[in-house]
């Protein structure tokens, strides 16, 4: 065993000639109004854009009062950036032209490509054809465009109606839709915004080279993600997880994922390709990259307000101060439900007496300062909390009252969060009254919400990226395996109809990498059964071998605890029975012979591969009932080593595992190494579409563990023409 570093990375599209352009042609730039080549032109000029700009239009002589060039050859500069807005059919043609020129990217707001079929899929490939032959950095086509508030660059390069508000946020949105809802949505919450991102089509620029893009801009503090399908999800992974764990410059992502039910069309048969749907698989991503995965877009700006404006808390421990014991309550129930701790004051009688509270003011925590409560209380109260090393997070409620100075409280909790001790997030009830109080509170930096769990959980939001960060770190391991073996076994073996190879062959394979395996060997005769048994040694299991069977015990092809050579040979031709009565199909090869396992945890481990992501590991319970329970974790392969714990940590039979009602905990340590021997295999033996160990056995802590049964699925080779 040795230790590797992590697996290197795509190269990644250097995109600052299309967020950060010192000049721009807009080929397509109309006269009429409110057309898209008339609202990209006026964008750059009213959004203050520092470059300098070339319409491109071959029937006008000036556009806006600009001069106009009849091609992108007739423009006096090598532009940074071509804003192409043509139709559909005359875009390859136009970014040709480009290309030829020299124009080191491109954004083609066009639509009619791949989003229409067929032929929009055709011109599409031949626009990726002519970036990558040219080098032209190329985001699109069908997207809204960029933009960028950086005063030094003031970049609105899309066709929506108005200029984001400068901000440190930067959002990335596979759908030119939402970023104009988005748009609409920040300025009027006062939310602002470093760049706009519109990826549209993807046939260039993806979103993993926006992310690099965005880890190094310093004018963006957390980045949100609007995702329909990544197209390469383990490069995903391994810039998400540098972003979000560089230890000098780390970055929150928050993600919302469209498409959550799954639409898998592919009829599958193993369990682990019927259990890893596709939002599952992107689950499993998240949560190896440390990206926080919200439900909706206001939870997507909610949280990332907090992320934005106040420091990370230290630790999970809220001090909750309101003026009224409901809000407080709410606040604390959902403080505890997202895994946030509420303590009590430690001293309570001396903080009453610090900060003069009234005898009645409640102060176990929630701290209810009740309605009364003015300015001077809340800020004395504050001042204790922040240097309180009792409490991580601060979450302050108000609710207004006629007689409060609603305006001095505000300004006591601004004045509070500008030390920076700790984070502060705010909630003030009320609409009317009280909106510009809040607008107030929000142009301050302290995040502001309209209910009390909604700041509980954009406060439980940065707690966990608190956790992410702290975590430990491991790295990957490498066993000794035969790969060449393997890989020989693999490639030699008839696979079924369903790609399932024969079980003693997927045995071979496993013992190639060193995988723990019950004591076994294949009979083609009763009498081999039975001379098999007594070299193993009994008591033994018999099960059919075939490649057309999957799920044996349903056709009467297995038998458990056979103790002679004669019931071993009287079972030898039951099972054949069987298969000639239950599947007179199938392609019957003897049976395995095969130790009866003591009793122990049963689990399954498994790989499926999928198009975007490569081999996804799962485990969980394992036995007959699998798919019933569906108790079972996901990662995305290579596995970290804390990685595999983790996965069983997620699952409801890790508390069998660590010893219930008596029982000794169970060998942990093996099934992490096993899973760790499987993420390896599934990455070097690249034609193993699927993978299920079903069951492992795990013993006590020091005993190891097993695998009882294996099936493996290869991935077919294409028809000959």
């Amino acid at each position: 065993m040795t230790w590797v570093p992590a697996p290197g990375s795509s190269p990644l599209l250097d995109v600052r000639p299309l967020v950060e352009p010192r000049s721009i042609a807009v080929i397509g730039a109309s006269r009429q109004p409110h057309s898209v080549g008339w609202l990209l032109l006026d964008n750059l000029l009213t959004s203050g854009y520092t470059g300098v700009v070339y319409p491109v239009n071959p029937h006008a002589h000036a556009v806006r009062g600009i001069r106009a060039y009849p091609s992108i050859e007739a423009v006096p500069e090598v532009v940074d950036l071509a804003l192409i807005a043509v139709p559909a059919p005359f875009v390859a043609e136009v970014l040709e032209a480009c290309g030829r020129r020299g124009v080191r990217a491109a954004i083609v707001i066009s639509a009619g490509f791949k989003e229409i079929g067929p032929e929009g899929a055709a011109r599409e490939a031949r626009l990726r054809e002519i970036a990558h032959r040219f080098g032209i950095v190329l985001l699109g086509p069908n997207c809204l465009g960029v933009m960028n508030t950086d005063p030094a660059i003031l970049l609105n390069a899309t066709f929506g109606q108005a200029m984001a508000q400068p901000g440190n946020i930067g959002f990335i949105s596979q759908s030119g839709a939402l970023c104009a809802a988005v748009l609409d949505y920040t300025r009027a919450q006062n939310i602002g915004l470093s760049k706009v991102i519109s990826l549209g089509n993807k046939a260039g620029a993806t979103e993993v080279d926006f992310l690099a893009y965005l880890w190094q801009d310093p004018q963006t503090r957390v980045i949100l993600l609007y995702i329909e399908e990544l197209s390469d999800g383990r490069t995903f992974l391994e810039y998400a997880h540098r972003i979000t764990s560089d230890p000098d410059n780390p970055k929150p992502i928050l993600a919302l994922k469209a498409g959550r039910t799954s639409a898998g069309a592919r009829a599958v048969a193993s369990h682990t390709g019927s259990l890893a749907g596709s939002d599952e698989v992107y689950q499993a991503l998240f949560k190896q990259a440390g990206v926080l995965r919200v439900e909706t877009v206001e939870d997507l700006f909610e949280y990332a307000t907090a992320f934005a404006s106040q420091p990370l808390p230290g630790g999970s421990r809220v001090a909750i101060v309101t003026n009224a014991g409901g809000p407080g309550i709410m606040a604390a129930d959902t403080c505890i439900q997202h895994g946030l701790d509420v303590p009590p004051l430690p001293e309570p009688d001396r903080f009453r007496q610090r900060c003069q509270l009234p005898a009645h003011a409640g102060l176990s925590n929630p701290i209810d300062l009740i309605a009364d409560a003015r300015s001077e209380r809340y800020a004395c109260v504050l001042d204790a909390l922040l240097q309180d090393p009792t409490f991580d997070a601060l979450l302050v409620l108000f609710v207004p009252i006629p007689t409060a100075d609603t305006d001095a409280i505000a300004q006591t909790i601004i004045e509070a969060a500008r030390r920076r001790l700790k984070p502060i997030v705010t909630c003030f009830m009320g609409v009317v009254d009280i909106s510009p109080v809040k607008a107030a509170l929000r142009a301050a930096g302290v995040p502001c919400y309209d209910f009390p769990e909604d700041a509980a959980r954009a406060l439980a939001a940065m707690v966990r990226f608190h956790r992410w960060r702290i975590r430990p770190v491991t790295g990957y391991r490498t066993f000794t395996a035969d790969r060449e073996k393997a890989s020989a076994l693999l490639q030699r073996s008839a696979a079924n109809r369903h790609g399932f190879i024969p079980e003693d062959i997927a045995f071979r394979v496993l013992e190639a990498y060193g995988f723990p395996l019950l004591p076994w060997q294949a009979a083609r005769t009763p009498q081999e059964a039975a001379e098999a048994a007594c070299a193993i040694g009994f008591p033994v299991a018999l099960k059919v071998l075939s490649p057309d069977i999957v799920h044996k015990f349903d056709i009467g092809g297995v038998l458990l605890h056979l103790d002679s050579p004669e019931a071993v040979r009287r079972g030898f031709e039951q099972i054949q029975h069987a298969v000639a009565q239950h599947a007179p199909e199938a392609d019957f090869q003897g049976v395995i012979v095969q130790k009866m396992g003591a009793r122990g945890h049963e689990l399954i481990l498994g790989v499926k591969r999928d198009v975007h992501f490569g081999p996804i590991i799962m485990a969980g319970l394992g036995g007959i009932y699998v798919e019933v329970f569906r108790d079972v974790a996901f990662r995305i392969a290579p596995l970290r080593e804390r990685s595999a714990y983790l996965m069983l940590e997620e699952t409801r039979v890790s508390a069998l595992l660590h010893g219930v009602r008596g029982q000794p905990a169970a060998d942990i340590d093996a099934v992490a190494e096993c899973l760790l021997r499987l993420s390896q295999l599934a990455l070097e033996q690249p034609l193993v579409e699927e993978l299920d160990i079903n069951p492992l056995l795990v013993y006590p802590r020091g005993n190891g563990a097993v695998v009882v049964d294996v099936r493996i699925a290869v991935r077919q080779s294409e028809p000959a023409a």
